[in-house]
């Protein structure tokens, strides 16, 4: 679940910290809930911050103490953009994350404000913002610039030379974090970055929040909701990360998902072979696209694509099916027209890494590895994704390799806290049944924990990312919700509360013509989401 654009040993003893874990009846408003009381804050200076897209865009910084249990102490500084509420009637601030750990929050404000129903968006103050260590945030986090600089090695090991090289590489990203941040790292992590939106609630003057995440978000989300449940006010998670599994055992299960959405896209090629004359049957297109990866791991296209990169390029496609003309078309360009040029084109918009691909990961890995604990013994690691490649080979090692740092991170792990939660008002979760980045489970599970939550799905849809793109049955459940609070009920008994359809699949297109001039609703969402691990 991470900012994407790359791509995971010796032994040691499993450390682990704790956190507070609160019961499911006390009040997250006690001292010994939040720690000390926080220092008043200052009301925020918005000024104009302007863009094309967005020109009713501002900006602000909140300073919020880098150890919440020490108010007093140092501070750190947390970018944020508003779109201002235009009705006469404000129902409060909305605030708005893109997921990650990692993501750059700053962009969706202006995106939700103008992707709800106008009356909708017109009610709220929609805020962004950079979490803690991301983006325009200070400090940012830039553990080791140039990690993912192509050409990798192939991520699936051929031997005990090419396993040490990839823990090498871990380990020393993990040194390169600790020696950078010692000071900082005990402090980036999810339930710290809850407690910043709460103090982002309180500069804001407001007693409730509401709140819209997506994927990492809905636990960033539920995090907040544990731990402050009566100020919430309305939250809408989409694309929810299974609480049962954070983290190591989550990336396991995208492993299998991950693979099973590649196979959706050889099955969309093999439909389209019109097109791409890549083969009628699924099979045959796989087998296409495993001996390309194979061809790459000599010769790297344009100098710049091996077989790790080729799977970084890939992978948003299973983020987003939009994604799959443009994929299809420089796959198709790669084996029948032995052209790789449209496939280093797609590597440039999907896969490569820049400054702030940097940044996310950084964070990704500081919150993931503090958050929970991860098995410090490689031999587990060695294992569980050997085991998983075999049946689900498409990724399994390179999002191994992703999140190996974890093994030799130089932080103790803390404790996740339990999100069940029967003190809310009514949550909006809303989840595709074939999402490969968090899957069905995790929406499932969630509505569970949450109680008086209702579960709203888009039956048969593989996106990651499903309201706001698109889909009208989706968004009116959303704006529904935000502007009234009501949720959908199912029939007594029923696992679900509401289900819509999904999008039609994409309309196929050669390399030359795949681009969008126009963005469409989920490409224009995608983008602000990012491509996550």
């Amino acid at each position: 679940m991470t900012p994407r654009a790359g791509t995971l040993i010796a032994a040691g003893a499993l450390v682990a910290g704790a956190v507070t874990v609160l019961p499911a009846s006390a009040s997250a408003t006690t001292p010994d809930a939040t720690g000390p009381a926080p220092r008043p804050t200052a009301p925020l200076r918005w000024t104009g911050c302007a863009t094309t897209a967005y020109p009713k865009l501002q900006c602000a910084t909140l300073k919020v103490p880098l150890d919440h249990d020490r108010p007093t102490g140092r501070t750190i500084t947390l970018a944020l953009t508003r779109v201002a509420h235009t009705a006469k009637a404000s129902q409060g601030p909305l605030l708005v994350n893109p997921g990650g750990p990692g993501g750059s929050g700053r962009g969706m404000a202006g995106y939700v404000a103008a992707a709800l129903k106008p009356e909708v968006a017109a009610q709220y103050d929609v805020i962004g913002f950079d979490p803690r260590g991301v983006g325009k945030s200070e400090p940012a986090l830039d553990c080791r610039p140039g990690h993912f600089t192509p050409v990798r090695p192939d991520s699936v090991p051929r031997g005990a030379d090419d396993e040490r090289a990839g823990v090498e590489r871990a380990q020393a990203f993990a040194k390169a974090c600790g020696d950078k941040y010692a000071d900082v790292l005990p402090h980036i992590d999810t339930v710290s970055t809850a407690r910043d939106l709460d103090a982002i609630r309180a500069a804001l003057g407001a007693p409730k929040l509401s709140y819209l995440g997506y994927s990492y978000g809905t636990y960033l989300g539920a995090v907040y909701a544990r731990l402050f449940p009566e100020r919430v006010r309305r939250m809408a998670l989409d694309s929810v990360v299974n609480p049962h599994g954070v983290w190591y055992e989550d990336n396991l299960a995208q492993d299998y998902a991950f693979d099973t959405r590649h196979k959706d896209f050889a099955a969309w090629v093999a439909r389209n072979d019109a097109t791409y004359r890549l083969g009628t049957d699924p099979e045959e297109v796989d087998a296409a696209w495993y001996r390309m990866r194979e061809a790459l791991r000599t010769a790297p296209a344009g100098g710049k694509v091996g077989p790790a990169e080729l799977e970084d390029t890939f992978l948003p496609g299973g983020y987003y099916d939009g994604y799959w003309p443009r994929l299809a078309g420089a796959f198709a360009a790669y084996v029948n027209d032995a052209d790789p040029a449209p496939l280093v084109k797609a590597y440039e918009a999907f896969g490569a890494a820049d400054a702030a691909t940097d940044n996310g990961y950084s964070v990704y890995t500081s919150v993931q590895c503090r958050d929970a604990a991860w098995p410090r013994d490689w031999n587990v690691w060695r294992k569980d994704n050997w085991e998983a490649h075999t049946k689900a080979p498409f990724s399994t090692w390179n999002n191994a390799w992703y999140n190996a740092p974890c093994a030799f991170w130089p932080v103790a792990s803390l404790t996740p806290p339990d999100v069940t939660n029967d003190r809310l008002p009514p949550v909006l979760i809303l989840q595709a049944t074939e999402d490969a980045a968090t899957p069905y489970e995790g929406g499932v599970a969630l509505h569970r924990m949450m109680s008086g939550s209702s579960l709203v799905v888009e039956q048969g849809g593989g996106n990651h990312g499903v309201t706001l793109a698109g889909n009208a049955c989706l968004d009116n459940h959303l704006d529904t919700y935000l502007a009234t609070g009501t949720v959908p009920r199912g029939e007594a008994g029923s696992e679900t509360d509401a289900v819509c359809e999904t999008l039609p699949e994409p309309e196929p297109a050669k390399a030359s013509a795949a681009r969008e001039d126009a963005p469409s609703a989920g490409t224009a969402l995608h983008g602000v989401l990012g491509h996550e691990h």
